[in-house]
């Protein structure tokens, strides 16, 4: 992914203008989680933060450690983009097997 299709997605996300909220600590993360329901890059968003192993936050409707699990679970992978960029473009919609509003 090139660096202008890294920024371009970002004008897109629901939480552009909500970007202190989006990195809160327990129980609060299930209302910051709740802004990717529905979000239209969240595919690109979620493959940003496993490409780049972003330890912070939640990205395309995941918690941090949500995404460490997820990481370890598939240390096969080496492109999380190509991954859920294709499953979105074939199923034609956004991804539906992380969901955002699913709490441990």
């Amino acid at each position: 992914m090139s660096l202008a299709e890294a920024s371009e997605w970002t004008l897109r996300a629901k939480c552009r203008e909500l970007a202190d909220e989006l990195f809160p600590e327990g129980k609060d993360q299930k209302r910051a989680r709740s802004v990717c329901v529905g979000c239209p890059v969240r595919s690109e968003c979620l493959a940003e933060a496993l490409d780049n192993q972003i330890e912070w936050g939640v990205w395309g409707g995941m918690t941090e450690r949500e995404r460490r699990a997820l990481l370890r679970s598939r240390p096969d992978i080496e492109s999380w983009h190509d991954v859920l960029v294709t499953f979105t473009d074939t199923a034609g919609a956004p991804i539906t097997m992380f969901p955002a509003n699913r709490i441990r």
